[in-house]
């Protein structure tokens, strides 16, 4: 060990070990609660339009102190910064399972969600200052898989809860673990001492642009989708909300002595690469996350649960591959591994270019695999290539701002592939009942089938079978929109993957240290 190098203590270990539980708690919630919606909805009597803010308002307030909380591990430290962020995640999530209306749950799910922010760029600046650099291949794995795991097995998870007990649950599974994630992080986190002068240069206009800024981008990418874009009034006035925000946001981050956001992280090249990266990471995280279930939903008829239990699969290759990712990245070209874990995402969304509406476990079982090992293999260079070169006083800021880009990319990931599944579906529905014309002769004997079996049961058989040939060609249409998204992430992934190699090998004892 170096002398700049940090002292690892049994003690660090523990206050990680405790850290990196809270971690998951928090980007868990996300996806445990998305899985159950309809189940609060009926519990709450809210609106679909009303329900949808259950996942907006968490979102839109855990984006805006993910960078935030880089300035506020620097001024209050990581120890109260943690602490604080812990119970109040676990508080919120009690009022959540209390909640009597969906104006409470909407408000606690908000708080849930800034609080909960705080807890996971702190995990990675910590990975980055309190452990030697020759510890890395141990501890890069650890934060990776929890990152990738949590929202993973959310749906797993959130099914299992609210098939067995109640939708209750899924908040109030968070109260015991979350009071001693407080607890331990109050006893053993000691790497750094507040600031409590930089309270005093708090830039308060800052926070309110970065607000506007994330909480307006969020807002867009959540509902523009669904409300056709800024045909939508509400939604057009938060585009002009999101770069008024971002114009002041800028503005004041590049003109202030303490910007509540420091950008300077962007100048260091493996960071901003890394940077860009995660994006893309966020958007085949949280893109093929959610359209797993929403495949065996909408075209299988699959339940919560069952939906839980086929893509658990990810979950589970993922766990197995993490001590492999570690090894590899003690011993190889960390840019090698990310070309090999970009490939193998692509390969494993390429497969699924083959779907039918008949896919089913067995179907699914290796391109959920390949994709959970591909993501460990992605993950862990992306963290060490990134915050491996940082100076150490840059790590806190960095880590909010690496793990925003993550965020963001499952954002902007979601939109698109919203808005992709719809203008699709539309265009290749049309398609297909031009084709399923009078003249069709194939077309007309499937139809005059489908009459006489429903005639034989005293049904209407020309209007049943004209209904049921339009829900066939919607089924077949939305399968065929499916393939058109996944090869458009295929086509991501492989295209960025040779571009690991723009990135530089981060020096074995550079990067991280000490906090203090």
């Amino acid at each position: 060990m170096t002398a700049d190098e940090p002292q690892l203590t049994p003690r660090r270990v523990f206050a990680f070990v405790v850290m990196v539980f809270g971690m998951f708690m928090a980007i868990l919630d996300i996806q445990i609660v998305s899985a159950s919606l309809s189940e609060i909805q009926a519990g709450l009597a809210a609106s679909p339009d009303e329900i949808s803010w259950v996942q907006t308002s968490y979102l839109i307030a855990e984006v805006v102190m993910i960078p935030l909380s880089g300035f506020l591990a620097r001024m209050m430290s990581t120890r109260y910064l943690f602490v604080l962020s812990a119970a109040g995640f676990t508080a919120s999530s009690f009022l959540c399972a209390t909640s009597g209306s969906i104006e409470e749950m909407i408000l606690w799910r908000a708080l849930q969600g800034f609080l909960g922010g705080g807890m996971i760029p702190s995990v990675f600046a910590a990975a980055f200052t309190i452990f030697p650099a020759s510890k890395r291949s141990v501890v890069s794995p650890v934060i990776g898989l929890i990152a990738t795991l949590a929202p993973t097995v959310g749906p797993t998870v959130g099914g299992y809860l609210s098939y067995t007990l109640s939708w209750h649950w899924l908040f109030l599974v968070n109260v015991l673990p979350g009071i001693g994630v407080t607890l331990g992080a109050f006893l053993l986190i000691d790497f750094d001492r507040p600031d409590w002068r930089l309270f005093d240069r708090f830039d308060w206009w800052g926070l309110l642009a970065l607000a506007a800024f994330l909480g307006g981008l969020e807002y867009v990418l959540e509902e523009g989708p669904g409300n056709d874009w800024l045909a939508d009034e509400t939604v057009a006035a938060f585009v002009v909300v999101t770069v008024l925000g971002a114009i002041v946001s800028f503005w004041r981050a590049f003109t202030r002595d303490e910007p509540i956001v420091d950008l300077s992280a962007f100048g260091n090249v493996n960071f901003a690469l890394g940077s860009a990266f995660s994006f893309v990471m966020g958007i085949g995280l949280y893109g093929l996350t959610y359209l797993y279930p929403l495949y065996l939903a909408s075209i299988r008829g699959y339940d919560s649960l069952m939906i839980g239990e086929t893509v658990f699969v990810s979950g589970l290759a993922m766990f197995v591959s993490a001590p492999i990712a570690g090894f590899l990245s003690a011993r190889i070209d960390l840019r090698l591994m990310l070309l090999a874990g970009f490939a193998g995402f692509a390969v494993s969304t390429w497969m699924l270019t083959g779907m039918t509406a008949e896919w089913d476990f067995n179907e699914l079982l290796v391109p959920q695999i390949l994709r959970g090992v591909s993501l460990m293999l992605s993950m862990v260079p992306i963290n060490n290539l990134a915050l491996g070169t940082l100076p150490r006083d840059k790590m806190k800021g960095g880590s909010g701002l690496f793990n925003l880009t993550r965020n963001l990319g499952g954002a902007v990931g979601l939109a698109v592939i919203n808005t992709q599944l719809s203008d699709r579906g539309d265009l290749h529905y049309e398609r297909l009942r031009e084709a399923v014309s009078w003249t069709n002769d194939a077309a007309m004997r499937e139809l005059s089938v489908m009459a006489a079996n429903l005639s034989a049961r005293g049904l209407d058989g020309q209007t049943g079978a004209l209904v049921q040939m339009a829900a066939r060609l919607r089924q077949q249409a939305t399968v065929m929109s499916f393939i058109d998204v996944f090869l458009m992430l295929a086509l991501l992934f492989g295209g960025l993957a040779a571009s690991a190699f723009f990135m530089r090998k981060p020096d074995p004892g550079g990067g991280g240290g000490a906090g203090h």
